[in-house]
């Protein structure tokens, strides 16, 4: 990808720590799958049955691993291919930009998100149904496919294997006409539903943008209070209960309203309410 106005080169993006992590975990799946299917093919059966998602199972069953696993498993090659080079191409500027831990939390909601997006619209039969299985990674690469558009709106890209350039923010409006075109006649063996999934909730953790870090000190200072203002409440009903203790013992000690103990020889008129080395917290 380049800026508008430079001339026009070619550049891989960086493999960064979390997209290296995710190509590595759903290749070495991939592999293990196909030696599986060579030397124990009732294994690769039972994999399939629980770890792809089944709307029916997961409603009816309570198989909400599904949610997740389905995402490491895919159907061949290419299938494998696509969605690590897309999740390697514009994953890495995203993870660049946000960190590791948003990139992560971007991938991981896109998933879980299209599984959901499946689930809900596989009942009403509106696309799909609910005994179809779904496997692949495409609902965390959709989701970052959208935030690189939002957040790289204006950067253009490289329509390979087309000698052409495009801005990200037309690339990704053209996926989405195309996808949600393609998902309402019936694409053929290719979740668009669960692609659909990934473009929305990728759209909404956007869109929701980083947390200021004032928001954690904020939380921080409204627990301390809280807790401070315990703590006070359990010193002025201790000290209630002492002083009734103690006029049962025909001695009398008096306490502030703070709970701080006031000495029998200091007025009560003077600052701290009498109390020499009183504090409050």
């Amino acid at each position: 990808m380049r800026r508008t106005g430079e001339p026009m080169t070619l550049s891989l993006p960086p493999f960064t720590k979390a997209v290296l992590w995710l190509i590595g975990i759903n290749t070495g799946i991939f592999l293990l799958m196909l030696v599986l299917a060579r030397i124990a093919p009732i294994a690769v059966l039972f994999v399939d049955n629980y770890c792809e998602l089944v709307p029916s199972q997961v409603v009816r069953q309570g198989m909400v691993w599904q949610l997740v696993t389905y995402s490491v498993l895919h159907e061949g090659i290419w299938h494998l291919f696509g969605n690590m080079f897309g999740l390697w191409m514009f994953g890495s500027a995203f993870e660049q930009a946000w960190g590791t831990r948003r990139f992560l939390e971007l991938y991981w909601i896109g998933v879980v998100g299209a599984a959901i997006t499946t689930i809900a619209l596989s009942y009403p039969h509106i696309l799909g149904r609910p005994d179809t299985a779904t496997v692949g990674a495409s609902g965390g690469v959709f989701a970052i496919l959208i935030a690189f558009g939002m957040l790289f709106g204006d950067q253009e890209i490289m329509m390979i294997p087309f000698p052409f350039l495009i801005k990200a923010k037309y690339f990704v409006g053209i996926l989405i006409v195309v996808t949600l075109a393609l998902a309402m006649a019936g694409g053929g063996n290719v979740a668009y539903v669960a692609h659909l999934g990934g473009l929305f909730f990728g759209w909404l953790y956007v869109r929701r943008g980083p947390k200021p870090a004032m928001a954690n000190v904020s939380l921080s200072e409204r627990f301390y209070g809280l807790r401070n203002s315990y703590y006070r409440w359990k010193r002025r009903r201790a000290a209630k209960k002492f002083e009734v203790y103690m006029k049962q013992h025909d001695r009398q000690v008096h306490f502030d309203e703070h709970g701080n103990y006031i000495p029998p020889d200091d007025d009560a008129r003077k600052g701290n309410g009498g109390g020499k080395s009183g504090w409050v917290n």
